[in-house]
């Protein structure tokens, strides 16, 4: 295209406007390669995900659930997520020894959390009554989704599992996270630490790393995954759950900020360690949806609970029916909520089998933020 001389001439005005046209495609076009290569890019390490998908017909979703307007409506995803103790990194069958339900709000964009127990007397399958963490390890994430369903009116069709190896890794690649203790937890923190470093990489942990005591650290991925593990303080497993719900949101708080490069060493690094249902489609477009979401309120289930001091029975609801009625109200705003004749059935039953029927007598300790 040859350049008019004449530069107030409508040949020279035109050719510039083709010049700028020409520009902006030019400019288009890369952007256009820049997005298709970096695509690409996470697309493979997307693919390094290990996935397996659960059958939706084996996932137990109780009737009246079915027929929900709350439930099955577009307000609320709710997901099941689950840090197993898994010393092997088999991540298809191993010991729940986290269980959380994180709901999502549409609507709100803010995310609820709630543990359950590990030691939960529930029914995991088939009638067996015993320890919710026992489900992941008989039937894998199936049969622990099953179980949130068929026990607490849930509809989760979705979970992810990670162990204990890519908390630490997450951690350490994002230049660790600020974490304050008490004497008391920074003793039991220093110990576990020990155990944490031979699962973690088989090595011998160094003890001049010890906290001091009491304080505000920012501590590595040890050292979080060790806070987590805590379970021998005032609280026992209630404030343990409380702390794995703390490190959960510090990390994701501090991954928003983080930069490509520290993102992209975490997606090489953890995304091997992480079992899930959801495709790298899907998962993608959750986690851009979830970038403007905000963290609320979170608890631990059962609420109202009682352990026999003989050990025989676990972390029992008092009741389950009741407890149910209040997870709803959390989780969705649920007033007047009438719990499914299957909860009903499997509450009726715990009582039976326990003999704790009133819930008066049971206790209300928990760890919520």
């Amino acid at each position: 295209m040859k350049k008019p001389s004449d530069k107030n001439s409508k040949a020279y005005k035109k050719y510039k406007r083709r010049r700028r046209i020409f520009a902006l495609e030019i400019v288009v076009l890369l952007c256009v390669m820049v997005y298709a290569a970096y695509y690409v890019v996470i697309q493979k390490k997307l693919n390094s995900i290990q996935i397996q998908e659960i059958a939706l017909e084996e996932v137990v979703i109780n009737e009246e659930v079915q027929t929900d307007p709350v439930l099955q409506g577009e307000t609320y995803t709710n997901i099941a997520l689950f840090g197993l103790d898994s010393r092997t990194g088999n991540l298809a069958q191993a010991n729940s020894d986290t269980i959380i339900i994180a709901s999502i709000n549409h609507d709100t964009k803010e995310i609820k959390m709630v543990s359950v127990y590990r030691d939960s007397y529930l029914d995991i399958g088939s009638g067996t009554y015993t320890k919710a963490n026992a489900a992941y390890a008989y039937g894998g994430p199936t049969q622990a989704v099953a179980m949130l369903n068929s026990n607490l009116d849930l509809n989760i069709t979705d979970y992810i599992s990670v162990d204990m190896k890519a908390m630490v890794t997450i951690v350490d690649a994002l230049g660790g996270i600020e974490i304050t203790v008490t004497d008391e937890e920074a003793g039991y923190l220093n110990d576990y630490c020990v155990e944490t470093t031979e699962i973690y990489s088989g090595e011998t942990y160094d003890r001049s790393n010890d906290l001091p005591g009491g304080g505000t650290y920012l501590m590595n991925g040890i050292q979080a995954v060790a806070y987590t593990r805590i379970r021998y303080t005032a609280g026992n497993d209630f404030k343990r759950t409380g702390r794995q719900r703390e490190v959960i949101e510090l990390i994701v708080l501090k991954a928003k900020s983080a930069g490509l490069g520290t993102l992209n060493t975490i997606a090489n690094e953890v995304f091997p360690m992480i079992l899930t249902s959801y495709t790298p489609s899907r998962l993608i477009s959750l986690g851009l949806s979830l970038l403007s979401y905000d963290f609320g309120e979170s608890t631990g289930f059962p609420f109202a609970h009682k352990t026999s001091s003989d050990g025989l029975y676990n972390e029992v609801p008092v009741t389950l029916e009741t407890n149910v009625v209040q997870l709803h109200e959390f989780l969705f705003g649920k007033t007047d909520y009438a719990v499914s004749a299957t909860v009903q059935d499997k509450s009726y039953t715990i009582m039976m089998n326990t003999g704790y029927t009133d819930p008066s007598t049971a206790s209300t300790e928990n760890y919520g933020t």
